[in-house]
């Protein structure tokens, strides 16, 4: 998991990074497509069929629009507020996939982690700052990415288990080259032609984006949930540092304490559910 989140933050500064080169559509074509060769070429190998019943069931085409609306937005985020605030707001993501769990999965949530869920939010609207001037309606990107991918968490849990890693993530970087499209034709910007740099680093993007995503799935897969998900939290203070070297971005303290409620509320939403779940 750490390796993952490491990778995944890697992956944010270098898409960063090409955006100052290439436009975003053709960022996101070019990686979706990219990644959806390298999956498909494991699944082969494999021995996956590459087209099943099981690709096409529901709750795999909600998964693929909630995956395209996060990858839309939250690349659009990168590429216009700081790296630390998008890596930031992210974070905030178990919180919402715990609260929509109890509202359409029944599952239970006591007073305390709703109260949990409440604080953890209250730290995104801490970083935000609405209604004041350090406010900038650019970060809601963020946050629209944020809960595309909460929607995309929710529904792989729906998803048919015989569905293998590489499978999902054949179709999760074909949505994100379905994003690239969309933002595309919106922009109607021509294609360019790489330089040197940015040619190595949409690569570079690649191969570290196939590589989060399955060590993601294999620590999720093969881990206990509980032990494994309090890591993911690391991807934070990988993209902050990230975000002070690459990019000179600095951390504000309503940015540190928004985080502290974030990190503090996952924390604790977590251990409650270890808790009940060892009670029960």
């Amino acid at each position: 998991m750490i390796a993952a989140m490491a990778a995944f933050a890697v992956e944010d500064a270098l898409v960063k990074a090409v955006t100052t080169a290439l436009p975003i559509g053709q960022i996101l074509i070019v990686f979706g497509l990219g990644g959806a060769l390298i999956f498909a070429v494991i699944a082969r190998r494999r021995g996956d069929a590459l087209m099943t019943r099981d690709v096409v069931s529901p709750a795999m085409r909600v998964r693929v629009i909630f995956e395209i609306t996060g990858r839309l937005f939250y690349v659009l985020a990168l590429a216009l507020i700081p790296l630390s605030t998008a890596t930031v707001i992210l974070q905030a993501t178990p919180l919402v996939v715990v609260a929509a769990a109890a509202v359409i999965f029944g599952e239970r949530v006591g007073w305390r982690r709703w109260t949990a869920i409440g604080l953890g939010l209250s730290g995104v609207l801490i970083i935000l700052r609405p209604g004041t001037e350090g406010f900038s309606a650019l970060s809601l990107l963020a946050v629209v990415g944020m809960l595309g991918f909460a929607g995309r968490d929710l529904a792989s849990r729906a998803a048919p288990r015989s569905l293998s890693t590489a499978i999902l993530g054949l179709y999760g970087f074909l949505a994100l080259a379905v994003a690239g499209l969309i933002v595309w034709l919106w922009q109607g910007e021509a294609f360019r032609l790489p330089d040197a740099q940015a040619g190595l680093a949409l690569a570079g993007t690649i191969l570290v984006g196939v590589g989060a995503y399955s060590c993601l799935m294999k620590a999720m897969r093969t881990g206990a949930v509980s032990a494994v998900t309090p890591f993911r939290y690391t991807r934070l203070l990988f993209g902050a540092a990230l975000g002070i070297v690459l990019f000179g971005e600095t951390l504000t303290l309503g940015m540190l304490a928004g985080s502290g409620l974030i990190v503090l509320s996952g924390l604790f939403i977590l251990w409650r559910g270890q808790r009940r779940a060892a009670v029960g």
